[in-house]
C-alpha cells in the first residue's frame, strides 16, 4: 500500500456532500514523503511523453507539481486564480474553472509567456471529482496552441465523472489513489 493511501486512511477526513479532508499530509501541512511518492509516480507513468512543463492550478496542486517537475526537470507553471497588476489582459490565456469543494467559479490565468506552442505539458493536480480544473488547464494549454502529455491525480474520485470527461476529451488520466466510495465516513479505494 502507498503512504499516500496509508495517510488517507489514517488521517483523512469524510465530510458531508463527499468531500475528503487530507489537510494534514496534503494540501496544507505537506508530508514531503508522501509528496515526493507521488512526484516518483508521475514520472514513472509519464517519463516518455517527453514532458516540457508540468501545470496545475493554485494552490493545493502546488505541491505536488512542483515536486513533480523537479523530477521531470522542467520547469512548473501554475494558473492563477486572479488576474496580477504585472499582466495585462492581451498578455495571457484565460478560462473559467468550478471548484466542486468550494462550489465556486473562477476566470484563471497564465501569461502567454510561459506556455509555448511547442510546450509538452503533464497537468497535475490534487483531486479528481468532475474534473473541472483539469478541464480548464487543458482548455489554457490548447490555447497556446501546446499538447496535453496527460492528467496526474494524486486522490481520484473514481464515483464522480471526472475521469470520463477527461477522457472524453482525449486525456490520459494517471491517479495515485482512486476512491471507489466515501459512503458513511470511510475511504474505500478502488483497488488495480
Amino acid at each position: 500500500m502507498s503512504n499516500l493511501k496509508e495517510r488517507i486512511l489514517k488521517d483523512g477526513v469524510v465530510y458531508p456532500n463527499n468531500v475528503l479532508k487530507v489537510d494534514s499530509f496534503l494540501n496544507h501541512q505537506i508530508d514531503p514523503q508522501v509528496i515526493h511518492e507521488i512526484a516518483e509516480a508521475f514520472y514513472q507513468h509519464f517519463k516518455d511523453k517527453g514532458i516540457t512543463k508540468v501545470f496545475t492550478i493554485e494552490a493545493s496542486g502546488i505541491a505536488p507539481a512542483i515536486m513533480t517537475a523537479m523530477r521531470f526537470e522542467v520547469p512548473m507553471l501554475f494558473a492563477k486564480k486572479s488576474l496580477p497588476s504585472t499582466l495585462k489582459k492581451d498578455d495571457q490565456y484565460e478560462t473559467k474553472v468550478h471548484s466542486y469543494t468550494k462550489n465556486v467559479t473562477s476566470n484563471v490565468i497564465i501569461s502567454k509567456h510561459y506556455l509555448q506552442a511547442d510546450d509538452v505539458v503533464l497537468i497535475v493536480d490534487d483531486f479528481l471529482a468532475n474534473g473541472e480544473a483539469a478541464k480548464g488547464l487543458m482548455d489554457l494549454v490548447h490555447q497556446a496552441g501546446a499538447k496535453v502529455a496527460g492528467v496526474g491525480i494524486c486522490i481520484e474520485k473514481s464515483f464522480q465523472p471526472g475521469r470520463q470527461t477527461l477522457e472524453d476529451l482525449g486525456a490520459e488520466v494517471y491517479s495515485i489513489c482512486r476512491i471507489k466510495s466515501l459512503a458513511n465516513q470511510e475511504v474505500t479505494f478502488i483497488e488495480d
